[in-house]
């Protein structure tokens, strides 16, 4: 099976090459020797791919790849070597392309891809919101309340220190 990017057959690939990483979080117990790790998932898989473009083709070729460079949209990407890691879609996150000097019409060019992994919709929290704003309005109205309360205490207090002056001499 031969590379293609979105439909765009990738001419005389050299090399693929692939970089999965694992995220692990590592903690330290207090007390305790050593450390845990936590599997937090992996992160995208990237790929890099070598390849040449020869002939009257070629610089059509380069113009394709570098549109779809351009518009920065996730694209489908087959081949054989990521068939089982079940990428459907890529991101191409670098692209080099070198004109080889003394041999006309040809191209080295080098991608960089990263899985494309669509964005989760965020929950619709405009209930949740509702309620909080009500019970902060609410906490809001109290606690003027009770500012109130502790002016009305306060000019009570000083009218009783005022009195038991007076009531000392």
């Amino acid at each position: 099976m031969r590379p293609m990017l979105d439909g765009l057959e990738l001419p005389q690939v050299q090399e693929i090459a692939t970089l999965d990483r694992r995220v692990l979080a590592e903690h330290k117990p207090p007390g305790m020797d050593g450390s845990l790790l936590q599997n937090m998932g992996r992160r995208p898989l990237r790929l890099a791919l070598w390849g040449v473009a020869s002939g009257p083709e070629a610089s059509s070729f380069v113009e394709q790849l570098d549109g779809k460079y351009r518009a920065g949209q996730p694209a489908s990407f087959t081949a054989d070597i990521v068939a089982d890691a079940e990428i459907e879609q890529v991101v191409i996150d670098d692209l080099r392309v070198r004109d080889l000097a003394g041999k006309p019409q040809r191209y080295a060019y080098v991608l960089t891809l990263r899985e494309y992994i669509e964005p989760v919709e965020p929950e619709d929290v405009s209930p949740l919101n509702s309620d909080i704003l009500d019970d902060a309005l609410g906490l809001m109205d109290d606690l003027m309340n009770g500012f109130e309360i502790v002016e009305r205490l306060s000019a009570i207090t000083s009218r009783l220190s005022d009195l038991s002056q007076s009531l000392r001499r």
